[in-house]
């Protein structure tokens, strides 16, 4: 796709692609909240399901995990510049939102529980009151990560 878009594009026209950059630094988190344990919770998805996590007819474990610079380089574009903007370090979530925002991912969808759904909304829910004494979770997807390859 991006030598198409390289083809499209004049001279000193560019790609942009934007992301979440999680593996900067996080800043701490608000008080009276806790960080939401995504770790744990995709291990109780995991047992729930008795699978690895799918999205569509693929396995989670089968996307690239090439970084979106080393695939631009390669392309006609040759190397992008990187720029970061800080992330939004204060979302708070109550245990509701952070139920319907695991359920909302492809590889949580409440269809593939079937007649589990109910029991695992329920176990996560006890994950979360143990978690969390105050009921409110933070949550940080990382600064924004904005990727810029020009034609030359």
């Amino acid at each position: 796709m991006a030598e198409t878009v390289y083809q499209l594009l004049e001279p000193g026209g560019s790609l942009v692609l934007i992301s979440h950059a999680p593996t900067r630094p996080a800043p701490p988190p608000p008080t009276g909240t806790s960080p939401i344990p995504h770790e744990q919770i995709r291990d109780l998805i995991t047992t729930f399901l008795n699978s690895e996590l799918r999205s569509g007819n693929r396995l989670v474990a089968d996307y690239s995990v090439e970084r979106f610079e080393r695939t631009v380089e390669r392309t006609s574009f040759g190397a992008p510049r990187t720029v970061f903007a800080p992330g939004r370090p204060d979302i708070i979530r109550d245990a509701d939102g952070v139920l319907a925002g695991r359920l909302s991912m492809s590889y949580a969808a409440p269809h593939l529980f079937g007649p589990r759904l109910d029991e695992f909304i329920g176990t996560l829910r006890e994950l979360l009151e143990r978690d969390s004494p105050t009921g409110r979770f933070w949550d940080w997807p990382g600064d924004t990560e904005i990727l810029i390859a020009t034609r030359r």
